[in-house]
């Protein structure tokens, strides 16, 4: 299921070239009428797993063309000076909904006998509200297809620090849980409350932080990122040959509610880019290669941790994070902005 679903952040770039006479709000909302149809198809036209992976395929399509949009067009929205801010309070609005989403499918599933064919109504319903919403957006510029696959040079940090970022996704949304669950013996609940935890710790986290990347620049922010994932890594590792069993699984609780929160500083990437960006363009554009880079990266160490993990053991799968969270400190050392 993981190769269909993360095949679209490779080819974003080129589905996003070839939708080039449609401008990024445009796009957005074309994304949008994607999940919708995905998300739709999945509930009520998936008669087997085969043919349920082709509309998870058209979901995914969508969902990892709006990645960059959504940022893209949340910087347009920012005043001068705020775009950090502005962006911490979008997705904190994000977190505000997953967390209402998430209670109103526990309390439908336990109390109103709600179904998943329900569910998928109420979210094919979700997507098609969104897509409305930016159809009524003012339309803005459309950029050339041959742009969308540029490699610029004056971006080349960008692109590296995406490089790691994908890395260190990865090991976030593969191996943390995996850890919990095989490694700990954690049950489904217990993943459930951490994600709750952290998304409502996000609701006031979030802006925050968007407020600390305009204070003190995304080269601090990025920076001190790094530090903390070090630490988040040997958490992961090691706090169970350090420590006492009990306190063990309370540190690798901590340490997965802080990774969760982590990252969100993506933000930092993206408000990077809009102030090197050599032409205004660009920004939409660059989002979207990053997108397709990071998953490049992101699936190579899937497939490369999961074969650590078997041979050597999973301590050394995070040992290697904390090796790109070094590498990533160091990278972050050179960003510099106007």
């Amino acid at each position: 299921m993981e190769f269909p679903r993360e095949l679209p952040g490779l080819l974003v770039v080129f589905v996003s070239a070839i939708l080039f006479f449609l401008c990024s709000r445009r796009q957005a909302f074309l994304a949008n009428i994607l999940c919708a149809i995905g998300i739709l198809f999945i509930g009520f036209y998936s008669p087997t797993f085969s043919i349920m992976l082709i509309w998870l395929f058209i979901f995914s399509v969508g969902q990892h063309l709006f990645l960059p949009m959504n940022q893209s067009i949340g910087m347009e929205l920012a005043t001068e000076g705020k775009t950090g801010k502005r962006l911490g309070q979008f997705s904190a609005v994000a977190n505000v909904a997953m967390i209402i989403g998430s209670f109103a499918i526990f309390i439908g599933f336990k109390f109103f006998n709600l179904d998943f064919k329900m569910s998928y109504i109420v979210a094919f319903l979700g997507f098609l509200t969104v897509a409305t919403l930016i159809f009524l957006m003012k339309k803005d510029e459309p950029v050339s297809a041959r742009m969308k696959f540029q490699l610029r040079k004056e971006y080349k940090l960008f692109y590296w620090l995406n490089i790691l970022y994908g890395t260190r996704k990865q090991i976030f949304l593969t191996f943390a849980p995996w850890v919990l669950v095989t490694v700990f013996k954690q049950k489904t609940q217990v993943l459930a409350t951490l994600l709750a935890v952290g998304g409502v710790i996000g609701i006031f986290f979030k802006p925050m932080l968007g407020k600390a990347i305009d204070k003190l620049g995304e080269r601090f922010i990025l920076t001190a990122e790094a530090v903390m994932l070090v630490f988040v890594c040997i958490g992961y590792g090691f706090a169970r040959e350090i420590f006492s069993e009990t306190a063990a699984i309370f540190i690798v609780f901590a340490c997965y509610i802080l990774d969760q929160l982590l990252m969100s500083v993506g933000m930092a990437r993206a408000t990077y880019l809009q102030k090197i960006a050599v032409k205004p363009e660009d920004v939409t554009q660059t989002l979207t290669m990053g997108v397709s880079i990071d998953h490049i990266f992101s699936i190579g160490i899937a497939v490369s941790g999961g074969f650590i993990w078997l041979k050597l053991g999973y301590q050394y799968v995070f040992l290697l994070g904390a090796i790109i969270a070094v590498i990533n400190f160091f990278s972050a050392l050179q960003v510099k902005t106007r």
